[in-house]
């Protein structure tokens, strides 16, 4: 959850959105007959953007990327990723685009690309990759949507569908409570490509990656890896890789061929994979939440930048976006939500109260002015509709610190409230002001180097370096391995190291 003078404001992504929208409108109008020949395939087929318009399209894209997502905070971390990435992007099929690679400060494990030759990799994917070859293998899957022009081609289809700025309903309109709850959190362009256009990019990148002199048979080992993280839950903040990109079961066996290709084409190549390497990079990178957007620890959501904090159900899942503080409970239609007022409109908190309601287009059925841990705080219980949820009751308070005024909400469907009113009510009433010295002392955790001991097992170690802040499991599959497998004596892993 950002500060509130960072929020995006609807105006400007609806005016982004709008101008970037036209451009694709435009081209679809001149380009609708056009042909021109597909740089992978030499095959010739309809083009709906000439390269200048996704070009334009990628750079108009990227502000909004960086604003909503911020690039990672570590100059050297990008200047690493990005060396990469122009390597592999000048023996890819489009050498000549402005190629521009960034590690956006997002926990979720992902990769995405825009047209034009703009990629982005997550620093929660850096965390799960083994060596350079991966990080080769990830980053070329992503150039080969964009030299194939898998990226233009769906980034004009969701245009022409009318969903703006498209690309998986982006950017939560944090100016209305409530907002659409099951894409909360999803502050990402993510472009939906078919089954055809997976496998063609998994192609590409163990091309580009072996022709680049990196290891193609990582690119398999990075999909059996990211196979085995669907088990996980601790992917939060946006969708994980495997929600964009399906099956990596099945594109580890299709992606050997190729990989076979690549190898017999290059007889008595030294492939790189560069483990050391790239371990010394990503070592003391965040892991997990960043403190500068709110951090979950346990059940409890911490923000030391606006010196907050609140309690959610325990064992909910808690999705930390960038406009708004999600927990859900699991497998029901329950949800506890966190959010600035935007422009609050109200002499008084109950004023600015009744007039976010409002427009939410819920119904007070009672309340009152209090003080919840001090602060001053109008609360009341509402009834109404919230989009896909349907009718919903809600315990709400609206809670004035400094000059904030937050909103945290407690609801559920009607049938299912009463069961859960006391840990709603709990919630909503959990919210208190950091002090000082809390706030001073909530670190993030990183990722260290370890290496391991004969006695040690993955769980020994995420008790004894973690505190607890990561499971076993995680730390298996961070390291290349199953979950039932445990660290070899003498082998250097990747831990976290909690604060």
């Amino acid at each position: 959850m950002r500060e509130p003078h960072r929020t995006v404001s609807v105006s400007s992504v609806s005016s982004v959105a709008k101008n970037v929208t036209l451009v694709a409108a435009a081209a679809g109008a001149l380009l609708a007959v056009a042909c021109a020949t597909n740089p992978v395939t030499g095959k010739r087929e309809i083009s709906f953007m000439s390269e200048a318009q996704e070009i334009q399209v990628g750079r108009e894209l990227d502000v909004e990327t960086q604003r909503e997502m911020g690039a990672y905070d570590d100059r050297a971390v990008q200047e690493y990723i990005d060396d990469i990435g122009q390597r592999l992007a000048r023996n890819s099929h489009r050498p000549n685009l402005p190629w521009h690679f960034t590690v956006v400060d997002v926990p979720a494990i992902n990769a995405f690309a825009l047209p034009g030759g703009y990629i982005y990799i997550t620093r929660g994917i850096l965390a799960y990759l083994d060596n350079e070859a991966e990080v080769a293998g990830v980053l070329g899957h992503e150039i080969g949507h964009v030299t194939a022009r898998h990226a233009a081609q769906a980034y004009t289809r969701g245009t022409e569908a009318g969903l703006g700025l498209l690309l998986g309903s982006i950017f939560v309109p944090a100016v209305r409570p409530f907002g659409d709850l099951a894409q909360t959190g999803l502050g990402v362009l993510f472009l939906k490509y078919g089954r055809g256009d997976e496998l063609e990019a998994d192609r590409l990148g163990a091309e580009y990656a072996g022709k680049t002199g990196w290891e193609p048979a990582a690119v398999p080992e990075f999909l059996t890896t990211l196979g085995r993280v669907e088990e996980l839950a601790d992917s939060r903040g946006v969708p994980n890789w495997l929600s964009t990109h399906p099956e990596p079961e099945n594109r580890v066996e299709q992606i050997q061929t190729t990989v076979a290709q690549v190898k017999t084409s290059n007889p008595g190549q030294q492939w790189s994979v560069n483990r050391d390497v790239y371990l010394n990079h990503v070592d003391g990178i965040v892991f997990g939440d960043n403190p500068r957007e709110g951090i979950v620890r346990g059940n409890s959501f911490l923000h030391p930048d606006l010196r907050f904090a609140l309690e959610f159900p325990k064992d909910w899942d808690v999705t930390n976006g960038k406009e708004q503080v999600v927990a859900k409970m699991p497998g029901q239609e329950a949800y506890v939500l966190l959010q600035v007022v935007e422009r609050p409109q109200g002499r008084t908190i109950e004023e600015i109260a009744a007039r976010n309601m409002q427009r939410s287009g819920l119904r007070e059925m009672s309340g009152g002015a209090t003080k919840i841990n001090g602060l001053d705080a109008y609360l009341g219980t509402y009834q109404g509709s919230l989009g896909r949820i349907g009718g919903v009751t809600m315990r709400a308070a609206h809670i004035q610190m400094g000059r904030s005024v937050y909103l945290i909400g407690g609801f559920a469907q009607p049938q299912l409230y009463p069961k859960v009113e006391q840990e709603l009510a709990g919630s909503v009433r959990s919210f208190r002001e950091l002090s000082r010295g809390e706030t001073d002392n909530i670190r993030p955790n990183r990722i260290a180097l370890y290496t391991a001991r004969a006695s040690d097992t993955w769980q020994s170690i995420a008790e004894r370096q973690g505190r607890g802040n990561v499971k076993a499991s995680t730390l298996a599959i961070m390291n290349n391995h199953a979950v039932a497998d445990q660290p070899r004596a003498g082998e250097k892993i990747k831990i976290v190291v909690g604060e």
